[in-house]
């Protein structure tokens, strides 16, 4: 108040004030308590002199010539204003003081260009933690469980046990996940200061100082942040981390995609884990819950690797693959798997379901002599294509049945080997190529839009027929959205007849099975 108006207005903005900022710093940094926020008061562009706060375009990348005399000026700049046309870089060679400063502060910094430190240690993991998942499982139980179960064995593992870190929005028990509540605590930095409503419980919610799970509430993009900020602990601390965030499948790539894609910048190394997934699996939530397109909004992301597993030796094989990619062979990129809560049973893995195939893309799950017809199905569809293919045997039509891990991995594989091919790199076909050159009609179907298994369409030699859940999704049961969305076993059964050309049978088929056809695709509801 002591001051004038021309006074006030040579104050400097505390965002420009070196001792200010310092010191705004200094505090910050010796609260240990609490988290500062500093507010800094800046104009954009400052010391630039007449170009500071010109809101211009970023199209804009130099100063005029009357700038540059604007800025010679203010710093006393020893530079001939006689060359501004065509600038020449400031030479410090003969300022000993100046070049020697300079060059003391870049080295005291880590240098002149940023570099990425990466930690070269390689994770070792038991073997054993794997066992058993590629056996027959008769009873009947999720893939969100089956995860659950092997996210339990890793963090046992003695090996790199201690680098698994769960990441779970809301309340967890959606997947199963409250066993973990009791052997591995969620972390809390000041550990249990409540008493939880399910104290009586044997899986109640246990917070401590020591917990391993990080639960979130809900707040996607705040678990998402935890999940990035473990996924690049091996170049930000030199320490690798392996994080499995586990959500709503509805609620990752569409809500916190720009975090997403931060991740690819990045370089993360991670899972994501999309739960209740499927258009038709997570019955009775309707439109905002029923995910059908999380893979393509996946496929976006360049170094983001996307799965579809249906059987429990699919989703063992991705995780143990995507660890020895990710912190054995120290490959920049992340996993992302969708998971169901539907429970049914899981097969023994057959001799096709190799590792190599199943990370590709693709392995024929159920082999036939002389087959008129292929199925391709990927997650819980893989069930409605087995049932398919029996009612189709019962009209003495023949079908084969792959597993299609992701629709994904198979294009991307595509897409390389063309290039590679065109350009004559090396001349190799491409993993989807390998599998269906074999000229036959061929049925795909997933509980996803149809543009998720159109990508391979133009690799698979015959004609193809997509099924998929185009449209908003339902609130209603399970066998009536899959009716609804024409994806079950007796639409996938239906559409072989009709691309086979057995209309009377089809026709047959319609009236034996009550069939109701709309005139109006699902899609236009």
């Amino acid at each position: 108040e002591d001051m004038s108006d021309e006074q006030v207005e040579q104050l400097n903005r505390g965002g420009h004030d070196p001792v200010k900022v310092f010191n705004a710093y200094r505090l910050a940094y010796e609260d240990k308590q609490k988290p500062t926020v500093i507010l800094a008061f800046t104009i954009k562009g400052y010391g630039i002199g007449s170009r500071q706060a010109d809101n211009t375009t970023h199209q804009v990348k130099k100063l005029t010539k009357e700038n540059l005399e604007n800025f010679i000026e203010k710093f006393n700049l020893p530079v001939d204003k006689a060359n501004l046309d065509n600038p020449d870089f400031l030479d410090l060679s003969s300022q000993k003081d100046l070049n020697d400063y300079l060059h003391e502060r870049r080295k005291k910094l880590g240098g002149y260009l940023p570099i990425r430190k990466v930690s070269d240690e390689k994770l070792k993991f038991e073997s054993s933690t794997f066992e058993g998942f590629d056996d027959f499982i008769e009873r009947e139980q999720s893939s969100t469980m089956i995860f659950v179960k092997l996210l339990t064995k890793l963090l046992r593992d003695k090996k790199f046990g201690e680098r698994v870190v769960p990441i779970v929005p809301d309340e967890a028990r959606t997947f199963g996940m409250d066993a973990l509540f009791r052997q591995f605590g969620i972390y809390s930095s000041e550990g249990q200061k409540y008493e939880p409503e399910d104290a009586d419980k044997v899986m109640f919610y246990r917070e401590s100082e020591s917990g391993i799970m990080l639960e979130e509430g809900i707040n996607e993009a705040g678990a998402f942040s935890a999940w990035l900020a473990l996924a690049t602990s091996y170049s930000n601390n030199q320490f690798p981390m392996i994080p499995f965030y586990i959500f709503y499948s509805m609620f990752g790539f569409q809500r916190i995609h720009d975090l997403a894609w931060a991740a690819g910048d990045s370089r993360a190394r991670g899972f994501l884990l999309g739960a209740t997934s499927g258009r038709t699996t997570l019955n009775g939530e309707g439109l905002q819950h029923q995910d059908g397109h999380s893979h393509i909004l996946a496929s976006t992301i360049p170094n983001c690797r996307s799965y579809d597993p249906a059987f429990s030796y699919e989703i063992s094989t991705i995780i143990q693959e995507g660890i020895k990619d990710m912190y054995v062979q120290g490959n920049d990129r992340f996993y992302y798997l969708t998971l169901m809560n539907e429970n049914y049973q899981h097969p023994k893995r057959p001799k096709n379901a190799t590792s190599k195939n199943i990370i590709n893309g693709a392995y024929k799950f159920l082999e036939a002599k002389n087959p008129s017809i292929r199925i391709l199905a990927s997650g819980v569809t893989l069930n409605f294509a087995i049932q398919a293919e029996k009612l189709l045997s019962k009209m003495n039509v023949i079908a084969e049945i792959w597993s299609i891990t992701s629709f994904n991995e198979l294009y991307k594989g595509a897409i390389e080997s063309d290039r590679n091919n065109r350009l004559e790199i090396n001349n190799s076909p491409s993993h989807v190529e390998e599998c269906f050159s074999n000229e036959m009609t061929t049925i795909a179907v997933s509980e996803y839009i149809r543009s998720y298994p159109n990508q391979i369409r133009q690799w698979v030699k015959g004609d193809y027929i997509v099924l998929g859940t185009d449209g908003f999704g339902r609130s209603d049961t399970r066998d009536k959205l899959r009716d609804h969305f024409e994806i079950n076993a007796n639409h996938i059964a239906l559409n072989a007849l009709y691309s086979l050309n057995m209309k009377k049978e089809a026709r047959e088929f319609i009236k034996s099975n009550k069939i109701k056809l709309d005139e109006i695709a699902p899609w236009l509801k």
